[in-house]
């Protein structure tokens, strides 16, 4: 099951606050100015700062 859009809309990135975007078929969250990449586990997505991987 996919991220709800109204989900979407309302999740930051929460190191900087920029709104992030789906990647990966779905399976992780990217926030474009910092460049981390959040995973998405059993649909829920998981916004810890230690979670997250930065990829350029």
């Amino acid at each position: 099951m996919p991220v709800d859009p109204e989900l979407l809309e309302i999740l930051a990135c929460p190191a900087c606050k920029t709104p992030v975007t789906l990647v990966k078929d779905g399976t992780a969250l990217k926030c474009a100015q910092c460049h981390r990449v959040y995973p998405i586990k059993d649909d829920i997505p998981v916004m810890l700062i230690d979670e997250a991987t930065v990829e350029p």
